[in-house]
């Protein structure tokens, strides 16, 4: 039998590095998505301080004039079927929900209005728009630092003024789709766990931090929107949260706890049927 050619041979050492190389990174990323979970898991315990805020949420005053309009229309049909069909004429600001109750949380808690200044010109305000939404929503901003806006009084002044700039500067509607705490829902939630929501969310108003939460019922993804929780009425049997709904900014929505069943429940509106859903905060720590 001949000797292998040196052509043969560098053949064979690359095979080898090449399988080598696959196995390496086979043995990772088995590691990584074995590892994954209990990373996720652990880091959940991980967050900053919350701010401590100065005065409670104004539903009238710091919110948006404006909706996050619906791309459906959804409706049980005669035969009580959930069904839906599309918005006619089509809306120009659509899958927003995640950035509207974010940016309100933002401009609660990092931005300061002056009525008392002259308004200024669009480029100015782009600028400062950028500044507040830049901020991380789960950073604590002393009342000093905050970011003066002029000629306005409060949020709700502003963007019925400003509409269309606040909406080509807060966000983008992928910042919906990809907010930084979507792992969480392949996680089951346990009614022990909606407990703990509950009570995280009464004791952030207490604080004067309004959460904002992600709704959600996973996986049918009958519904996956965002609301900000800004009060609460306590009864032996339920809590009643307030929330402003981007969605439904004509007036307070209820989000309601039930104590003995530990469960999250929504009314029915025209983009979902109503019923049990689940509910963890976002926007508060790095992972979330």
């Amino acid at each position: 039998m001949s000797a292998p050619s040196p052509i043969g041979w560098e053949r064979a050492r690359v095979r080898a590095l090449v399988s080598n190389l696959k196995f390496r990174i086979s043995h990772f990323t088995l590691r990584f998505v074995l590892f994954l979970p209990l990373l996720l898991l652990l880091s959940g315990c991980v967050s900053r301080q919350p701010f401590v805020g100065t005065r409670p949420f104004d539903f009238q005053h710091d919110t948006f004039a404006y909706p996050n309009s619906l791309v459906w229309d959804y409706h049980f049909d005669e035969n009580g079927k959930w069904v839906h069909e599309r918005h006619l004429p089509k809306p120009d600001y659509t899958h927003h929900c995640f950035v509207v109750a974010r940016s309100a949380r933002q401009f609660f808690q990092h931005a300061r209005f002056d009525p008392t200044q002259p308004v200024a010109d669009e480029e100015t305000y782009r600028e400062l728009i950028r500044k507040v939404v830049d901020i991380d929503p789960a950073r604590v901003l002393s009342e000093e630092n905050r970011i003066v806006i002029p000629g306005y009084a409060n949020l709700n002044a502003f963007s019925e003024a400003q509409e269309k700039l606040l909406k080509a500067e807060c966000g983008g509607a992928w910042q919906s789709y990809f907010q930084r705490g979507h792992w969480r829902i392949i996680f089951p939630f346990s009614r022990a766990n909606q407990n703990r929501v509950a009570q995280q969310l009464l004791n952030d108003l207490k604080q004067h931090r309004p959460p904002v939460v992600h709704v959600i019922r996973f996986p049918q993804l009958s519904i996956n929107h965002a609301l900000l929780v800004f009060d609460a009425k306590e009864t032996g049997k339920a809590i009643e949260f307030s929330v402003y709904d981007p969605n439904k900014p004509d007036a307070p929505k209820a989000l309601l706890f039930d104590r003995t069943s530990r469960t999250f429940s929504f009314a029915g509106n025209d983009y979902w049927p109503g019923g049990r859903l689940d509910v963890y905060e976002i926007y508060r720590s790095w992972n979330y």
